[in-house]
């Protein structure tokens, strides 16, 4: 490998890592953002006395994200346990708020 070609090579793993970074940023705030909303949903389900978990909406979320994967050329199932893991922890904050 030349000078020239490691340079390159370096400067491009530089940019992919810099946009590594601004995406996990966009992902981190996004999830706030998210459990933001969820926290509000479970105030709400508990003000009425509703079940912290709703397994039909659940499965239709897990279901879309599944499709949504393959439009964008992601492993289905790695989104379908990533969206099963952010369930888990939005009915556990549900379940804290009913008591």
């Amino acid at each position: 490998m030349t000078a020239d070609t490691a340079s390159r090579a370096a400067a491009l793993l530089h940019e992919h890592r810099d946009s590594i970074d601004r995406l996990d940023a966009i992902l981190v705030y996004t999830l706030a953002e998210r459990f933001k909303h969820t926290q509000a949903v479970g105030r709400l389900k508990a003000e009425h006395d509703l079940p912290p978990s709703d397994p039909a909406r659940e499965a239709a979320q897990i279901e879309r994200l599944e499709r949504l994967s393959r439009e964008a050329d992601l492993d289905p199932a790695f989104a379908k346990k990533f969206l099963t893991f952010i369930i888990s922890e939005v009915i556990r904050h549900h379940e804290k708020l009913q008591k």
